[in-house]
């Protein structure tokens, strides 16, 4: 399965970030049932789980991890998904 992050990508930006929105969407409309994490429940399980182990992540890559992210921007956009239309 061919991820919507390519490893090339940067999302630097609003826009960037709701264009790979669009794609990770696209791709589960397309290939949901083939994601190992395919229903809400599961996927933010497993959201919760790569966010606490993030840094373990980047090492094991041979990065480190990003200091300037805007977290609570991240966390309002999901919250927010509950409700807006």
């Amino acid at each position: 399965m061919t991820s919507p992050l390519a490893a090339a990508d940067h999302v630097g930006d609003r826009e960037a970030f709701s264009a790979f929105l669009a794609r990770l969407r696209a791709d589960h409309a397309e290939n949901g049932a083939a994601w190992e994490n395919g229903t809400l429940d599961a996927f933010l399980e497993a959201l919760e789980a790569w966010v606490s182990d993030a840094p373990g992540w980047y090492g094991n890559h041979g990065q480190d991890l990003p200091p300037q992210g805007d977290w609570t921007f991240f966390a309002r956009a999901l919250d927010a998904a509950q409700i807006y239309e």
